[in-house]
């Protein structure tokens, strides 16, 4: 069989990263540089969402679309088998095979539009809301957008072109707010949540053809992709387990308690996970292409992820301890008085905050050393925990499942998940306490120090009290690593890498136009 021919010109470097693997240091800075940008940007516009949004809509249109979203979402784990991952994580791959991976995505997004379209109907039934079965058969349409993109935003990550992967993020979001924002000013209800889904999923696909120079060849045979294969199927399995742990969560609620608990215990997990979103889902970006190059030197392997796990324990730590002891103030500011009943569950879900980073760092472990069978095992066991989490807390409502799954998560379920990623490869569990026993620390004193504050302290409101709080929050969280010899070297890195980031930022700025000096 005649091999089909590279394209000529600067798509023959997506397929091979010899090239940026001298300056992984430098790439990884402008990249943090470019999605920190961008980051800020995409808070602020979810941010925006949820204020508006949460103004203009009801917790039970907020409900009706997560019932659905909660069988979609499962379904989307197969529109991809994991072989955008697959496309990123190897050291040299072809064409061809990235051509038969992207044929391979599309036909599988179509078979999940089809199958989403005709569960519809059952899902209707299944909760006895009539609602659900339009609902399902418009946000069926969205898969086929994923599947046409899922090849060329790897292929975006895996030559680290981050500033290009934050355009296609903002352009999308925006474009979906908008849309949602209009539709729930013309009183259109869940179909503004719908709408927004949708737009946002078509208008990423349409940036990513755009930005990426890369078009797939023809469908054809004889390409070697049974590896990635492989590599991609342990990984959607290890999602698709994972996936029915965190979202039965809200299956169940809405059998029990209806789609005002669904929408209010939704709503509560989402603006839980939006700072952290912000943090891990960049950083992954960053750290899976870094680690994959890094894989056969241990040692460089080994301090690259704890340097990139420190930076992120540096924010989430105190920031979960002041989300938590805050948290009426945060959902009285950002949601408003209907969803009060939402701050119980925020602050039980909270706990979950300081080991998630942590939790959600070992999936690079897993995929950058190869390791998605080791990954697809630990799925039964960790959502096994969490299934058995659901049922422990279900008679208590939405509070106790909040609260079983977090305390659950922090004493077994992430212990035993440092025991295992840590058998095989360069990293060990004593590696894991010497890296996050500072910031610990630091959440156990800012907790300590915003309780007190606000026990024996004068009454605030919302505003004020929550500018009280992160000012103290910042200086016990200071105060703690200051005071060990780890925290301080903490400090100094990030000082040291923050400076080296801000010049990234600075550099394209002095172009040879306006090169100081030339006038």
């Amino acid at each position: 069989m005649t091999r089909e021919a590279h394209p000529p010109g600067k798509t023959q470097s997506y397929f091979d990263t010899a090239d940026i693997e001298g300056e992984l240091r430098a790439k990884a800075v402008r990249g943090g540089a470019w999605t920190a940008a961008g980051q800020a940007a995409k808070s602020a516009i979810q941010i925006a969402s949820i204020l508006v949004l949460a103004r203009l809509l009801s917790p039970a249109d907020f409900g009706l679309v997560g019932m659905v979203a909660a069988v979609t979402g499962f379904i989307a784990m197969f529109q991809d088998l994991g072989l955008p991952v697959a496309t990123i994580q190897r050291k040299e791959i072809t064409h061809e095979q990235i051509s038969s991976l992207f044929w391979i995505n599309l036909g599988l997004s179509a078979a999940a539009m089809l199958l989403a379209a005709a569960i519809a109907p059952a899902l209707a039934w299944y909760y006895g809301e009539p609602r659900l079965n339009r609902i399902g058969l418009a946000l069926a349409g969205a898969f086929l957008f994923g599947g046409l993109a899922s090849q060329h935003a790897a292929l975006l990550k895996r030559r680290m072109r981050f500033g290009a992967l934050t355009a296609v993020e903002l352009s999308s979001i925006t474009a979906g707010l908008g849309t949602a924002v209009a539709l729930a000013a013309m009183n259109f209800g869940y179909w503004a949540l719908v709408g927004q889904r949708i737009i946002t999923t078509a208008v990423a696909a349409a940036a990513c053809w755009v930005i990426c120079g890369w078009r797939p060849g023809l469908p054809r045979r004889g390409f070697e992709i049974g590896d990635l294969l492989a590599f991609g199927g342990n990984l959607t399995g290890f999602s698709v387990v994972n996936y029915f742990a965190r979202n039965l969560d809200q299956v169940l609620l809405g059998r029990h308690y209806g789609p005002a608990a669904v929408g209010l215990y939704q709503k509560a997990y989402d603006f839980m996970l939006i700072p952290l979103r912000q943090i891990n889902e960049p950083v992954s970006s960053i750290a899976i292409p870094v680690l994959s190059r890094l894989a056969d030197q241990p040692e460089r392997y080994r301090r690259a992820y704890f340097r990139i796990l420190e930076k992120i324990l540096l924010i989430t730590m105190p920031m979960s301890a002041f989300m938590i002891m805050t948290s009426d103030w945060l959902v009285l500011l950002v949601l408003g008085e209907p969803w009060i009943d939402a701050s119980l569950i925020f602050a039980a879900l909270g706990v979950a905050l300081f080991t998630q980073p942590i939790g959600n760092s070992t999936g690079w472990l897993f995929i950058t050393q190869n390791r998605t069978h080791h990954m697809l095992r630990w799925g039964f066991i960790g959502s096994g925990i969490a299934v058995a989490s659901f049922f422990i807390g279900l008679p208590w409502g939405a509070f106790g499942v909040a609260l079983a799954y977090s305390l659950m998560g922090l004493l077994v379920r992430k212990p035993l998940l440092i025991w295992y990623v840590t058998r095989h490869g360069p990293i060990r569990p004593m590696d894991f306490f010497h890296a996050t026993a500072p910031h610990a620390m630091v959440a156990v004193s800012v907790t300590a120090v915003v309780g007190g504050a606000r026990l024996f302290g004068p009454a605030w409101g919302p505003a004020p009290g929550l500018l009280f709080a992160a000012a103290l929050s910042l200086m016990a969280a200071l105060g703690t690593l200051a005071a060990c010899g780890r925290g301080r070297a903490a400090l100094r890195d990030a000082a040291q890498l923050s400076g080296e980031f801000i010049r990234k930022r600075q550099k394209p700025m002095n172009s040879p136009m306006t090169r100081p000096g030339q006038g």
